[in-house]
């Protein structure tokens, strides 16, 4: 008879426990600035330079309608506005506020303690060897397009 393996035997388990509390507790401390993780992705992508919707959503991995509709709401706390490109007409800038480019530092603090918080007790080795690991298994699980394809 084969034993059935149980839930805490998969790593998959494990992996969403981490992210699921890594997530909870960083959503907490973005809420006293009445911002999500999601809205603060955008955030800080767009404070690094990917500054359309499809920029932003190809650095987050996620959806441009997503994009779109996280920069509505971004765009309603006065966070982030869109203006049209001078060099092209078809294009769209996302561009900070003043408020926005204010706080994301103050957001990017909150990041960085609650990361200290869940993997501070790795040392530098550590940390980059389970980065890199995490970095491989998301590649192998998602392998880029071929030359070419979106």
């Amino acid at each position: 008879m084969s034993k059935t393996s149980g839930l805490h035997d998969h790593l998959g388990y494990w992996l969403r426990r981490l992210s699921d509390e890594v997530h909870s507790r960083f959503e907490a401390e973005l809420d006293r600035y009445d911002v999500t993780v999601s809205q603060w992705g955008v955030m800080i992508s767009v404070f690094h330079g990917h500054d359309t919707t499809k920029a932003v959503a190809a650095h987050m991995d996620i959806d441009p309608g997503a994009v779109s509709r996280l920069v509505d709401r971004l765009a309603a706390k006065d966070l982030i506005r869109r203006e049209p490109d001078p060099a092209s007409r078809r294009t769209v800038r996302l561009v900070l506020t003043d408020r926005g480019r204010a706080l994301v530092p103050v957001l990017a603090e909150i990041a960085d303690r609650n990361d200290a918080h869940w993997f501070g007790s790795l040392d530098a080795a550590q940390r980059r060897q389970l980065e890199r690991w995490i970095r491989q298994l998301v590649g192998e699980a998602h392998p880029p397009a071929p030359h070419g394809t979106p």
